[in-house]
């Protein structure tokens, strides 16, 4: 099953679900995907039986809402100060190359010898535990709030003092935590985790400057698992036509560490098992046009899709005009 948010003419949000490939349609009396999820977290059934219990109504055009930048994010929380975006690097066989390079090139070491490299190991020897166990811990960062989480269709915004505005083609994992502070998954989307790889070049340690960023993901959620084998496609369009194309894979077929234990290691911190938040955790990737050097410019058009993840995701880069930041003393 595949879910979605759709901006509805009056404001009001139409949440909609389909089968792959099918005709979606609306889920009665669901004032947002949020409030499913918590419903179906804090009674203990299933969120499909949920939604069965609210029934459809009315079919909803998918495609029109796309050409139409109607697409909501589709998971949004009531106050996005409670909505979390996070990810982890370095998880997926062969995603170590160029951070590795990158990392080498500045500190001034032989290729291979770097911490990029060695945490790359130890998730190669260490990310996919057995079952009950606890594996090695990954790279982890911050991206932001809800204030941050971009819709389907909508503009990614480089801030002015960026030095790159660069995609990266994720699955992410989507997630309330119920009123017992227990997490629940509802399923898996693609998303960009847009980052400024040019800032991070400068110096490692400017990692987390280059991850505050906004992140679009979506425009639908594949309720469930993931699959173990997951392809993908990533394309920078310039002006209607295909500048750079590549495809990526994702899947833990194609990780280092499981999704299991990736979950576990962001979970593990109380701070993320507050009652009623929403996480959006990206889960990394091994497929990027900067590593390939392609730079890309203002009004660059990314578009992303995976098999069996419903509509692709597109999103526009553009540059936020210059803010002038003071602080005042109370």
């Amino acid at each position: 099953m595949l879910i979605s948010q759709v901006k509805a003419a009056d404001g009001s949000i139409i949440v909609a679900v389909r089968e792959d490939g099918g005709a979606a349609r609306a889920v009665k009396g669901a004032d947002s995907l949020y409030a499913l999820a918590m419903e179906a977290a804090n009674s203990g059934r299933a969120l499909k039986d949920v939604i069965d219990a609210h029934g459809l109504g009315e079919t909803v055009d998918l495609e029109a809402a796309a050409a139409a930048k109607a697409f909501l994010p589709p998971i949004t929380h009531p106050d996005p100060a409670h909505l979390h975006l996070t990810g982890t690097g370095l998880t997926h066989l062969g995603s170590a190359a160029t951070r590795d390079a990158m990392h080498a090139a500045v500190s001034k070491v032989e290729e291979g010898t770097t911490d990029t490299m060695r945490i790359f190991r130890m998730g190669l020897e260490g990310g996919k535990p057995a079952a009950g166990q606890v594996g090695v811990q990954p790279e982890w960062f911050y991206k932001g709030n809800g204030h941050c989480s971009v819709a389907p269709g909508a503009d990614l915004v480089s801030p002015a003092f960026a030095d790159d505005g660069g995609e990266e083609p994720e699955m992410a994992g989507i997630y309330v935590i119920s009123d017992q502070g227990q997490p629940f998954r509802i399923g898996f989307a693609v998303a960009n985790e847009f980052s400024d790889h040019v800032m991070e070049r400068v110096n490692y340690l400017y990692l987390a400057h280059s991850k505050l960023r906004p992140a679009s993901f979506g425009p639908e959620i594949r309720l469930g698992p993931a699959p173990e084998d997951i392809r993908g496609t990533s394309r920078i369009l310039r002006d209607g036509q295909v500048v750079w194309e590549k495809p990526f894979l994702s899947g833990e077929t194609n990780m280092s560490h499981s999704f299991a234990n990736l979950e576990h290691h962001h979970f593990k911190y109380g701070l993320f098992r507050a009652p009623g938040d929403v996480h959006v955790h990206m889960f990394g990737t091994a497929t990027l046009s900067f590593g390939d050097g392609f730079r890309t410019v203002a009004g660059d058009v990314f578009e992303i899709e995976a098999e069996g993840f419903g509509l692709p995701l597109s999103n526009r880069l553009t540059i936020a005009s210059v803010d002038d930041v003071t602080v005042e003393q109370l």
